[in-house]
């Protein structure tokens, strides 16, 4: 008979798993055996928890559409400024936490798998739109509504265009090396707007 209080326990330890496999494939192409080997479970306890495959990765993406929006919570609460908010967001998409080589495989995995998987696609809709919000939350004070727009719709794909370099090992950009590009662009905007 299972322990009280283990099914929390060992689904967090099957998406770690899941992650930490991601990460090494750099694909979603793992099998739950490899995942619930990783986890120190046995394949079928993986099943009873998540189902099919899908399900883990669905979880999986979940998982970190959370932890990403636990951290942007705390970061925005803390900025003061429209200009600070603009600033928490890049810095929290570049964080330690966020910017780890298994997380940044693992995102660039879910954006192909989107491709063939409505429910993953959805997700995928979800964390765009909240990047959105958010970087306008801050920019929407500070520029013409059409150019907070364009600004955040560049910012958007500057943060995902450095998770794709990163997932590619194409130079690694360092968290913080990568945040102050953005930060850059950001930058010349606000200097532009104000000569």
């Amino acid at each position: 008979m299972p322990k009280l209080g283990m099914e929390p326990l060992r689904r967090r330890a099957l998406i770690d798993a899941a992650i930490s496999a991601i990460g090494d494939r750099g694909t979603l192409d793992v099998t739950m055996s490899e995942i619930a080997g990783r986890a120190g479970v046995s394949p079928a306890l993986a099943h009873h928890y998540f189902g099919a495959k899908e399900d883990l990765l669905q979880a999986t993406m979940r998982h970190l559409l959370a932890d990403l929006g636990r951290d942007m919570i705390v970061a925005l609460r803390r900025a003061p400024t429209p200009r600070a908010r603009i600033s928490a967001v890049v810095r929290v998409n570049f964080s330690v936490g966020q910017f780890r080589q298994e997380i940044v495989h693992a995102w660039l995995a879910f954006y192909v798998e989107a491709q063939r998987s409505a429910r993953l696609r959805r997700l995928l809709r979800v964390y765009s739109r909240r990047l959105y919000s958010n970087l306008m939350s801050g920019l929407t004070p500070l520029f013409q509504r059409a150019e907070a727009e364009r600004m955040a719709e560049a910012i958007a794909a500057m943060i995902d265009g450095l998770y794709i370099r990163r997932a590619l090992r194409d130079g690694l950009p360092h968290p913080v090396s990568a945040a102050a590009l953005v930060e850059d662009y950001v930058e010349t905007k606000l200097a532009a707007r104000s000569a």
